[in-house]
């Protein structure tokens, strides 16, 4: 528990750290059909680096020459300054509210006033800045008509350029382009997953199903066996020979004879006495929990894999930039990502209610890091550094993954709950007539 308090108090003092200029965007994207690139910053200059981030929804400029860079905004007037100390932006810049937001839907204040002379405000203490840059952007709601016309090739939609200025004197370009990336097949990317979980889902039942094939088996056994009514009426009228042997005075007379003709009551199924009854339901398959715990694993392997990936594709590089990507963006899949390694390895060591722990992480993996990604299915474009086709496949092994666990742990814990308890142990009770104690089977 003090390691637990001792890292949220590091958490809560790695986020205190961040500032606007590092903040994860809140409007980031979860997938798009557009593929913003940058493909030069002319001419070039040593320590000034211009990159699109978070799926192409931000642009993010590092400015380590020395020297302050300028970005112009849409009717050329000063917008941002990155200067060595930090970045500053110009409040009568109309860019700066634009920039606000994704779909640039902003009242402009009156002082937003390109027409002005700046005013500078410092909004960042490091020399890095993101923004929204709606040049780089498609930014209405119906695709290009080109687009519009065949959705089902890539396309070029537009080069774009950003200016800038460095030092004040000399004006440099960020060139670009924006193109147009058809989306999955998402119903296909969702049958997969649908079959996964069910299989997964198909583990919870292997041990009932080999109790109901035991239980079909002495079902069938019990039903050819003669019923008791049928035993005795065929006992009660004895044969002309066993008449005539029982009549014999040495037949009567032979202990041995009259024993080894009475059928032996163990060699009589129980069904024949008392009629059929199921037995008892089957215990879970042993190997059952740790391949579930193993699933558990890989899911939440998955979950935290893709948040690393959001982050990276965030522009979060350095190991304390992504910490606090994580934790400021990312925090539910990540926690539940590890809440589903910690009851994987809780259900290997067989600890008690590991199935319990499997169903509640597999769940909430499911969700929190699978479904709330899901639109990965269905853009061209997914916010993940790596491969869009590994982050696809990473969103769906969490959620297949984690929903099939829950299935099955549920499974299992509903035949658990069905077995009868164990026979208690023979204890000493009060004998009624005469008050002395006496030994009773629990059976």
């Amino acid at each position: 528990m003090r390691l637990l308090l001792a890292g949220a108090g590091a958490a809560v003092a790695v986020l205190a750290l961040a500032t606007p200029a590092w903040a994860h965007g809140a409007d980031a994207p979860d997938g798009t059909d557009y593929r913003t690139t940058v493909t030069s910053v002319s001419p070039a200059a040593a320590g000034l680096r211009v990159r699109a981030v978070e799926a192409g929804a931000r642009l993010e400029l590092t400015n380590h020459t020395g020297t302050t860079v300028e970005v112009l905004g849409y009717s050329n007037e000063p917008y941002l300054e990155v200067r060595p100390d930090g970045v500053y932006e110009n409040v009568h810049s109309p860019a700066v509210y634009l920039n606000a937001t994704l779909s640039g839907s902003a009242t402009l204040p009156p002082a937003a006033d390109p027409t002005l002379p700046p005013s500078w405000r410092q909004a960042s203490t490091v020399p890095v800045v993101r923004w929204h840059d709606h040049r780089s952007h498609w930014m209405l709601s119906t695709p290009p008509p080109s687009v519009a016309a065949d959705r089902s090739k890539p396309q070029r939609i537009r080069d774009w350029v950003v200016p800038l200025r460095a030092g004040g004197v000399s004006t440099m370009e960020v060139r670009g382009t924006l193109d147009w990336v058809p989306p999955p097949a998402a119903g296909v990317w969702w049958a997969w997953i649908v079959v996964a979980g069910l299989g997964v889902a198909f583990l919870g039942l292997v041990g009932r199903l080999g109790g109901l094939v035991r239980s079909l088996s002495v079902h069938g056994l019990a039903s050819s066996a003669p019923s008791p009514s049928s035993a005795s009426s065929s006992s009660s009228a004895p044969s002309p020979s066993s008449a005539a042997a029982s009549s014999s005075p040495a037949a009567s007379s032979s202990p041995a004879a009259s024993s080894s003709s009475l059928p032996a009551a163990s060699s009589l199924p129980a069904s024949a006495a008392a009629g059929w009854e199921p037995p008892p339901p089957s215990t879970p398959a042993r190997w059952v929990l740790p391949v579930l715990a193993g699933v558990a694993a890989v899911a939440g392997v998955a979950a935290v894999v893709y948040a690393v990936g959001r982050e990276v594709d965030a522009g979060n590089d350095g190991f304390g930039a992504l910490v606090r990507g994580l934790f400021a963006g990312q925090i539910w899949p990540v926690l539940t990502g590890l809440a589903a390694i910690a009851a994987a390895l809780h259900a290997l060591f067989r600890r008690p209610a590991a199935d319990f722990a499997l169903a509640l992480a597999g769940i909430c993996v499911a969700i929190f890091a699978g479904v709330s990604n899901a639109a990965a299915f269905g853009t061209g474009i997914v916010p993940f550094e790596w491969s869009p086709t590994l982050g696809r496949v990473l969103v769906a092994v969490a959620i297949a993954g984690g929903a099939g666990v829950t299935g099955a742990a549920a499974l299992r814990m509903r035949a658990t709950a069905g077995r009868p308890p164990l026979p208690s142990a023979r204890r000493p009770v009060e004998d009624q007539p005469t008050g002395t104690p006496a030994v009773e089977s629990g059976a």
